[in-house]
């Protein structure tokens, strides 16, 4: 099979109909009729699974991969990858806000590239101001924490050779940040300037902007460790040097040593210092304990299509 199409389906309902429309009209130009869309749906509340199973029996070339429950959206495209046969795939939300009609430009530029990975990013960043600071600061943390160079502002979209796919399903993490795994997997990656629609609001809020920002540091980087020994070393110096001043003022000076305030704001700070460290060093070992009991990171409730005759 010569293209694979893979979306996940969340709260899709009201874009299923156009997304598909579009979708084949793209498959269909760049593959002919050798090609597959498949839609995972992600414990969808809506009735997305019923709407895509319903274009699955009109349309061969649908496949529906109907999870358990909700996973999240990295390991439902991580799912749907390992359900992609073609020799290439297009990987991209079917929420609109992304163009199926970009899977023309994309392989434009993986033929004139001789790249393995054309991705999209956005010139500006969609949304209010809030969401533009909080998505700036998320990139410049990840970026200063990690020891890859993440792009900034990528989408979910984008087309990809069948031995890259292939490596980037060697990943066995439970926990993994796809985003992530897509820049450490490597070989020629080429981005493409493109213009992100807003159909909807994000589901990325502050919050989980931030809860994201810690999966993918303590899932890709030891610095919070040594951040820890440093600041470590950082109390010692200056716990020794405060010493010796005391030592020296009381040998040498009759000035009393200031007592309560400064002793209430040293077990203070040591105190939050203790706290949030062994934070850092528990959700380390949350990751290690959830790595180690090797649970499946998703379940298939059933899958519609021709897919059944290969998995």
């Amino acid at each position: 099979m010569k293209l694979s199409v893979v979306a996940t389906l969340y709260r899709s309902a009201p874009h299923l109909a156009e997304f598909y429309r579009r979708t084949t009209i793209s498959a269909k130009k760049f593959a002919g009729a050798d090609y597959e869309i498949v839609l995972v749906n992600d414990g969808s509340p809506d009735n997305s699974l019923e709407l895509a199973v319903n274009l699955m029996e009109n349309d061969p070339h649908v496949v529906v991969v109907d999870l358990s429950r909700n996973f999240g959206h990295h390991k439902a495209m991580r799912a749907g990858l390992e359900h992609a046969s073609g020799e290439y795939v297009f990987l991209i939300d079917s929420d609109l806000e992304e163009e199926p009609e970009w899977l023309s430009s994309f392989a434009d530029q993986m033929a004139e590239d001789d790249s393995d990975v054309v991705y999209g990013v956005q010139k500006s960043r969609k949304g209010d101001f809030v969401e533009r600071w909080s998505g700036y600061i998320y990139y410049s943390m990840l970026n200063w924490l990690l020891n890859i160079d993440h792009p900034k502002n990528i989408t979910t979209t984008r087309l990809m050779t069948r031995r890259y796919v292939n490596a980037l399903l060697k990943y066995q993490e439970r926990e993994a940040v796809i985003s992530c795994l897509w820049v450490l997997t490597g070989f020629r990656q080429s981005p493409q300037t493109v213009k992100k629609h807003m159909t909807s609001e994000t589901t990325y809020g502050l919050g989980k902007k931030i809860g994201h920002l810690v999966n993918a540091v303590t899932s890709f980087s030891d610095f919070p460790l040594r951040l820890i020994f440093y600041c470590g070393l950082v109390v010692l110096s200056c716990s020794l040097i405060y010493a010796a001043f005391l030592v020296v003022n009381r040998l040498f000076t009759t000035e009393p040593v200031d007592g309560w305030t400064s002793i209430m704001v040293s077990v203070w700070l040591l105190g939050g210092m203790i706290m949030s460290f062994i934070g850092v060093i528990g959700i380390y070992l949350s990751k290690i304990f959830s790595e180690t009991k090797q649970r499946p990171y998703v379940i298939v409730r059933k899958i519609y299509g021709q897919s059944q005759q290969r998995h």
